[in-house]
């Protein structure tokens, strides 16, 4: 897809507020079937205008949804929606592909956090099926709940490791329902961001970045996100931090 002047993009925002209101009445998947015809003839902005509003109002979406609006943010050079995009694609669908693909726009772009391990595909893999490893271990917590009545009623004793093995279980699986967690990212969205020592303007610059690098989310202090910037603990303000949901919180049209 060739580049878009800024001016052009604009003009072309201009013409989807137009074409856009007929679309507005339509169902979900009138408006994503009427986006993904105009993304095929490469009216790429007035597809894209009606995959955000798919996205952000009614918060349905396609993943072939996503991977379009990362390309066409690409074409656009409008890498840290690109990279949002692919991020959101891949947290509902982790695939080897889509690191692949955000480590080499990461690499091309001198953006840092999109290098990936095996241990990172493994750990969404684990994510994905969360909800199915919570409702078993709960099955387990169940079963295991009714044996020890069974021997309570018939007065058999139970031993102190079995009392104790159980109290763990618990105690694990309140942790994994209540605190797991992958851990937030966040992309920055702004240019010149500074990074500080301390959670004030007064503190001392670390580094004073462009946008679209991803980095982890700590822990957060008033208007300021305590951050991991190469391997040491910062802080950005949040207006300039793009959070990554994982997983997206969205219902799929197909």
């Amino acid at each position: 897809m060739p580049n878009i002047s800024r001016k052009f993009y604009y003009l072309f925002c201009a013409a989807f507020l137009v074409f856009a209101q007929p679309v507005l009445g339509q169902s979900p998947s009138k408006r994503l079937a009427t986006a993904d015809s105009l993304f095929t003839q490469h009216r790429y902005t007035q597809a894209l205008g009606i995959y955000e509003i798919l996205l952000n109002q009614g918060q349905v979406y396609s993943p072939q949804m996503l991977l379009k609006m990362a390309y066409i943010h690409e074409g656009l050079q409008q890498y840290t929606k690109s990279m949002y995009y692919l991020q959101l694609y891949y947290s509902k669908h982790p695939s080897r592909s889509v690191l692949r693909k955000m480590e080499e726009v990461g690499l091309q772009q001198h953006l840092f956090g999109y290098q990936y391990t095996d241990w990172d595909f493994f750990k969404t893999q684990f994510y994905k099926y969360y909800a199915q490893i919570l409702e078993l271990l709960l099955a387990g917590a169940a079963i295991a709940l009714t044996l020890l009545i069974l021997r309570w009623v018939k007065k058999r004793p139970v031993s102190t490791e079995a009392k104790f093995a159980f109290l763990l279980y618990l105690g694990f699986l309140f942790y994994f329902g209540n605190f797991l967690t992958l851990g937030q990212q966040g992309i920055i969205q702004s240019g010149n961001v500074p990074i500080m020592t301390a959670p004030s303007a007064g503190s001392s610059l670390v580094a004073s970045v462009g946008m679209g690098h991803k980095v982890r989310v700590l822990g957060e202090q008033d208007i300021w996100y305590r951050i991991e910037w190469q391997d040491q603990t910062a802080y950005i303000r949040k207006n300039n931090l793009l959070l990554l949901p994982q997983p997206l919180g969205s219902q799929e049209l197909f």
